[in-house]
């Protein structure tokens, strides 16, 4: 009975998914995604609650596909030895074209209230978190790891929200790599600056590291981190 009913639930926000895709949330009816998934208006219902209830589930669903694939790709890197710098930077043109691609998707799921409650949503950003720690324990960040991953992300969503508000025939191609440049120059050293954030990069370069150091132990790791955030806090 529940592995009826999960199927049931996975077909119907299948269908949902692509209804959502192939035309907006608008094309996202009871009716049709009942006429097209093979069940009955009161099946949505029930294992949705409503339509909100059921592009929830249609958004989880396809940002949990797309954070997966994300950290897989996050995985790799670490192993091939990329550059963190570069990976943060294939991450954010991956996350723009998500975004640009699934417009009706991106626009509900920047929706406050719903990102709140999304744990794909959440799942993205430790993916986010992840590439930062990367950079962070190459001595490459000036700020903090939450800092960095704060900044970045706001401007994320709101380089895709300004890139959908304009036609397509007018978006202009170069604002995503601009804006990430803008963001970059904020957050990451460059090789010229003063003694005291090169300090501060190599405090938060170690706090990154901080859980991996077997010597200490976990009192003295949490301990460790605390006084590096002070350095970080102070400066």
């Amino acid at each position: 009975m529940e592995t009826r009913r999960a199927d049931t639930r996975a077909t119907i926000v299948e269908v949902a998914a692509r209804l959502l895709s192939e035309g907006g949330s608008g094309a996202v009816t009871t009716r049709r995604v009942a006429d097209e998934a093979g069940v009955q208006a009161p099946t949505i219902y029930r294992l949705f609650g409503d339509k909100d209830g059921l592009l929830d589930a249609v958004a989880e669903h396809v940002m949990a596909t797309y954070v997966s694939a994300k950290a897989e790709i996050v995985e790799a890197a670490s192993h091939d030895q990329v550059d963190p710098v570069e990976d943060l930077r294939r991450g954010w043109d991956a996350q723009i074209d998500f975004g640009v691609a699934n417009p009706t998707l991106f626009t509900l799921l920047s929706n406050p209230d719903r990102r709140s409650r999304s744990v794909a949503t959440q799942s993205g950003l430790d993916v986010l978190a992840a590439r930062v720690r990367r950079v962070a324990a190459a001595g490459r960040l000036r700020v903090s790891e939450q800092r960095a991953v704060d900044m970045i992300h706001a401007a994320g969503t709101g380089t895709i929200l300004s890139i959908l508000s304009s036609p397509p025939d007018a978006r202009d191609p170069e604002l995503a790599t601009q804006m990430l440049d803008a963001v970059l120059a904020t957050v990451l050293t460059d090789g010229t600056v003063s003694t005291d954030t090169r300090h501060v990069s190599a405090a938060i370069a170690l706090t990154a590291v901080a859980s991996e150091l077997p010597a200490l132990s976990r009192a003295e790791q949490q301990l460790l981190a605390e006084w590096l955030s002070r350095v970080v806090d102070a400066s």
